[in-house]
């Protein structure tokens, strides 16, 4: 195809104003780089270029460009092109609201990084399977029917469901068929879903766990509905209160954030309860590939799988910014949750064909292999540098996840924050876990996440960590 003006050089929004072309040119550049809306160093585009996209002389796009590096606002270099200079700072814009002769409110006070985080939440990014990932994008792509890119099919891409399908029965225990599964963009995004779904169907109240993430239980109640607390104990959460809830919200295999295992005989409660009433049991099985001190406990789902819906997730197991879950429901609820996402699919289509690949080829069973020996070796040494350094806290919920929880003396937990905060360390207390109207007994606890730092920062956040911690 033979190049014209629109497909040379690169775009750039500019709207000259004022008396005269060059001048009313000159001075909207001026004005894009002095407010920061063309930051330095970026390439501008050709006199040729821009003339032809604002449809004047291209001597005058030249003039303009001429004056403004006479000035100091750009620079220009024979192969470099034309370019805003490094040097320049750009004075920020009043802000909203703000009159002539008032100075803006001054910009917030950008928040201090910590030095060491160990909240959890999040694996160990630096450790993302990058060349991997790559190859099996390449590889997707490349066997990817040009009709994939289209707006796509709302429960997800079928490559990505059908190999879901087969790695949860494999790996998970979890009764799974590409067509009840729905690709979703994080738990967030599918907990979104079913509490529309759960509204539309004329719910009011769904039971969660007395400890587990606010903004699920936010999520639930901008659905309109209620959440109510579960009593909790040394089994776990104990479903016996449970009544005429329309569901029930749950971490069975690893409870958040307090680490056990839901006891069998509240695993079969749940979903008698689920069959009796016609109840529905949300599973979110966010960490279940992180095992080490006990045997795979199996999804929830496979009990039942009419009552279930079973919400898993690549956040842990891979990393939060590709935004992939998936929700595998039971019959009959398929048509009611795609159309409360939307009618299309709203997750990338790359990233689920990837994904597809990296299940089906083996790599992501890999991947997780190698993830659980090198988070094993890191709770290793937190335990061991407990006993030695800490012996007076103890670490429960460790067989399995990316968190452990340090149950602290009496009254001790926010004395610990402080002192963590001041030694440059991120952590979270048990307290902000807790719901609002739970009844379970108030604990003193951290919760430390060891998924997040990389391997060269775990000594400085052990060291860090047992500092903080109470005498």
């Amino acid at each position: 195809m033979a190049k014209t003006w629109a497909t040379l050089g690169v775009d750039l929004h500019v709207e000259p104003t004022g008396p005269g072309i060059r001048r009313g040119l000159t001075d909207a550049l001026r004005e894009a780089v002095r407010t920061g809306r063309l930051a330095p160093g970026t390439r501008l585009p050709s006199s040729r270029t821009l003339a032809a996209d604002l449809g004047i002389a291209r001597n005058t796009v030249a003039d303009a460009y001429a004056d403004l590096v006479a000035e100091g606002w750009l620079t220009a270099r024979q192969g470099s092109g034309t370019r805003v200079a490094m040097g320049v700072t750009p004075t920020p814009l009043r802000q909203w609201g703000s009159t002539v002769g008032r100075p803006s409110a001054p910009a917030p006070r950008p928040r201090t990084r910590a030095a060491y985080d160990l909240i959890p939440g999040v694996p160990d990014l630096a450790s993302f399977p990058l060349a991997e990932w790559l190859k099996a994008t390449r590889r997707a792509l490349t066997a990817a029917p040009y009709q994939a890119l289209d707006y796509g099919d709302p429960r997800g891409r079928v490559e990505l469901r059908t190999a879901l399908a087969g790695y949860l029965a494999r790996a998970r225990g979890v009764r799974a068929d590409p067509e009840r599964i729905l690709v979703c963009a994080g738990i967030s995004h599918g907990l979104r879903i079913l509490g529309a779904v759960l509204r539309a169907r004329g719910a009011s109240t769904v039971a969660v766990e007395s400890y587990g993430l606010d903004v699920h239980w936010k999520l639930l109640a901008d659905a309109g509905l209620r959440t109510v607390p579960l009593p909790f104990d040394e089994r776990g959460t104990n479903p016996g209160e449970l009544t005429d809830e329309s569901a029930v919200l749950l971490t069975p295999a690893h409870q958040f954030p307090m680490g056990g295992t839901l006891h069998r005989d509240r695993r079969a409660a749940v979903v008698d309860w689920a069959r009796r009433t016609g109840g529905l049991v949300v599973e979110d099985d966010y960490d279940g590939e992180f095992r080490y001190d006990r045997q795979p406990v199996g999804a929830l789902q496979g009990l039942d799988p009419d009552h279930v819906v079973y919400a898993g997730t690549a956040s842990k197991s891979l990393a939060p910014g590709l935004r992939l879950a998936w929700l595998v429901l039971p019959p009959g609820l398929m048509e009611e949750t795609a159309r409360a996402k939307g009618g299309v699919d709203t997750c990338g289509v790359l990233d689920q064909l990837t994904l597809a690949e990296f299940l089906t080829s083996g790599a992501y069973d890999r991947h997780v292999r190698a993830a659980r020996l090198r988070y094993r070796r890191r709770r290793d040494a937190l335990v061991a540098e407990l006993a030695r350094r800490a012996p007076q806290v103890r670490a429960t919920g460790i067989a399995a996840g990316l968190h452990v929880v340090l149950r602290l003396p009496p009254d001790t937990e926010q004395a610990a924050l402080r002192s963590a905060a001041w030694r440059g360390l991120a952590v979270h207390g048990l307290h902000r876990y807790r719901h609002p109207q739970a009844t379970a007994e108030r604990r003193d606890a951290l919760v430390v996440g060891y998924g997040t730092p990389p391997d060269h920062a775990w000594s400085g956040a052990l060291d860090a960590l047992c500092a903080a911690l109470p005498e």
